[in-house]
């Protein structure tokens, strides 16, 4: 069983950083392609960014492209999401997601979701 449980949302002011983790249970994690993906309200899941099993390629959104990365830890089963330059617009909730295959944008190739974490800013 692969449970996935994110940390480090919170409120921060337009143009501060936040980083958020994502803790992978199970003994494969480095066979996991990872992603993180937004949902604000009364909107689609976005997709974020994405990172390939060794780290070695990586994949963003246009909307954050410049401002956030996406970094993955296989020794700590943990894959990270340093976001830089907030805006209010980046207001969601966002979830990590693993997939056994490789990288893509759309969340309905991704088998395994964490909970959430919200992040709000304001400005």
């Amino acid at each position: 069983q692969v449970q996935l449980v994110e940390s480090g949302g919170g409120l921060v002011q337009a143009g501060g950083s936040l980083r958020l983790s994502c803790v992978v249970s199970g003994r494969i994690f480095s066979s996991y392609a990872m992603g993180w993906f937004r949902q604000a309200p009364g909107k689609e899941r976005e997709f974020v960014a994405a990172i390939w099993r060794s780290g070695g390629s990586t994949y963003y959104g246009d909307s954050v492209k410049g401002r956030f990365t996406i970094s993955r830890d296989n020794a700590k089963k943990t894959v990270y999401l340093q976001m830089n330059s907030l805006k209010p617009e980046d207001t969601a909730v966002y979830y990590c997601a693993a997939r056994a295959g490789s990288l893509q944008t759309n969340e309905a190739a991704y088998n395994y979701w964490g909970q959430g974490t919200q992040v709000t800013v304001s400005s």
